[in-house]
């Protein structure tokens, strides 16, 4: 995709409509030396350069990759116009548009037409809005999530005041159902959250297990996609249906399209299958909502100025790689396939060991160290890690999750304990071009040993 073309476009059209409105003199307030504004410009440039190659497949840490060029093109173009999707007035037709996208994330997830939902600058305002409402429905009781479960959640409780209560997890680093149940019997829950696809090592939490356990006591449902959620489009095909499948039964989910949606930061998503839970967030403004009797966005939101032009990017992004497995699915499932048969590699290596099998498309391992002890494979992860990044030729980005005693003890006996825990090694394919790079990425991590 010719991205230098599409943003002059982007410009073009944005000139031709400015036009329509008649030319007037800019300020002189604003206006710049071009020399200063070349070398500011070159300074920001150079400094930019102080970061990892997120777009390159050799770079396998972190849940970072750059957005799709229709997000960067949709965002500038509603960016130049800078709209404000709090109100109507602020941003008519992005607001438009922000309807739209959550009307197609609400038809991922198997809501009906009478949902409610808005986009977010981030995962954890999404998640925020979540247990806002579950504070307000189950007054007095508290929220749980499981002990891998990301920490917005127990951060979220401590602002919104209520108590939170992290499950263990089982040997897949799931929460463990029968702790869950024990907690729900003290009637202290009013809200669980379940993680289909936990950030550390994207686990896949039984959602229509924790669903029907939940329902039993009375309680919430709320589905942290925020990192999984759009591998509801692989479902039935490349995943297992059943805990995606459930997702239109549970009562709120977050997903975040600045993660697998290709946009920009910062771009979150909450979406509620009871509308009536808007009264929640009822209130009044003295010069905001009086430009239409439709609802304003930023009624039904915590935030109140939000970028309209992440509804842009989004919405145009979508238009070229709809929610469908043929899809924006396609993409998503590249990730897995590489990260299933880097596993299959892994497991033929000699000096590689698999941590856990991988559900999504993080990778976890760790080197075969000899003695094989916590201790030395602490040492061993983060060496390769150090190594490979700090590289002057041919560097790799991986990245590393802290794992406890009782979770190696779960899925790896044969490392004697002599450390409460140990680092392994973890990296995400999230990146599609991650599928043909993985023989050079997974040789490079073996030179690294």
């Amino acid at each position: 995709m010719d991205l230098q073309h599409w943003l002059n476009e982007a410009l073009a059209n944005h000139e031709k409509w400015t036009a329509e409105y008649g030319a007037f003199t800019p300020h002189s307030s604003l206006q710049v030396d071009p020399a200063v504004f070349g070398s500011a410009l070159a300074e920001l440039q150079d400094r930019l350069r102080d970061n990892y190659p997120f777009f390159h497949p050799r770079y396998a840490g972190q849940m970072l990759k750059p957005p799709h060029p229709a997000a960067v093109v949709g965002y500038l173009s509603a960016m130049l116009i800078n709209p404000n999707n709090h109100a109507l007035d602020g941003g008519p037709a992005t607001a438009a548009m922000e309807r739209e996208v959550v009307s197609s994330l609400a038809s991922m997830f198997g809501y009906s037409e009478e949902h409610l939902g808005h986009l977010t600058s981030s995962g954890t305002i999404a998640n925020l809005e979540a247990l806002f409402v579950a504070r307000s429905l189950h007054p007095g009781r508290g929220v749980a999530y499981s002990s891998e479960a990301h920490y917005t959640h127990s951060r979220m409780c401590g602002v919104l005041g209520i108590e939170g209560f992290p499950v263990p997890v089982d040997g897949r680093g799931r929460m463990d159902l029968s702790a869950l149940e024990e907690l729900l019997r003290t009637g202290k829950v009013g809200t669980v959250v379940v993680t289909p696809g936990t950030t550390a090592l994207g686990a896949i939490e039984p959602v229509h297990l924790v669903l029907d356990i939940a329902r039993r006591y009375d309680a919430r449902v709320h589905v942290d996609g925020a990192y999984g959620g759009f591998f509801t489009l692989l479902a039935g095909t490349d995943l297992e249906p059943e805990p995606w499948e459930a997702i239109a039964s549970c009562d709120s989910v977050v997903v975040d399209p600045h993660k697998h949606g290709l946009q920009p930061y910062g771009c979150g998503a909450v979406l509620f299958r009871d509308p009536s839970v808007g009264r929640f967030y009822l209130h009044d403004s003295p010069y905001t909502y009086f430009t239409s009797d439709e609802l304003h966005l930023g009624e039904i939101s915590l935030e109140c100025s939000r970028a309209g032009a992440a509804a842009a990017g989004l919405w145009l992004t979508l238009r070229l790689l709809p929610l469908t497995r043929d899809g924006l699915g396609e993409v998503l499932a590249a990730g897995r396939r590489a990260a299933v048969r880097w596993a299959s590699m892994i497991r033929e290596s000699e000096g590689l060991e698999l941590y856990q099998e991988p559900e999504l498309d993080i990778v976890t391992y760790f080197p075969r160290t000899s003695p094989l002890t916590l201790s030395a494979v602490d040492a061993a992860s983060h060496r390769v890690m150090e190594t490979g990044m700090h590289a002057a030729v041919d560097p790799i980005f991986l990245s590393v999750a802290r794992a406890s005693k009782a979770a190696f003890a779960a899925r790896h006996p044969e490392v004697e304990a002599d450390a409460d825990g140990a680092r392994v090694l973890r990296s995400v394919l999230m990146k599609p071009e991650s599928e043909d790079y993985l023989d050079s990425l997974h040789a490079r991590v073996l030179s690294l040993l």
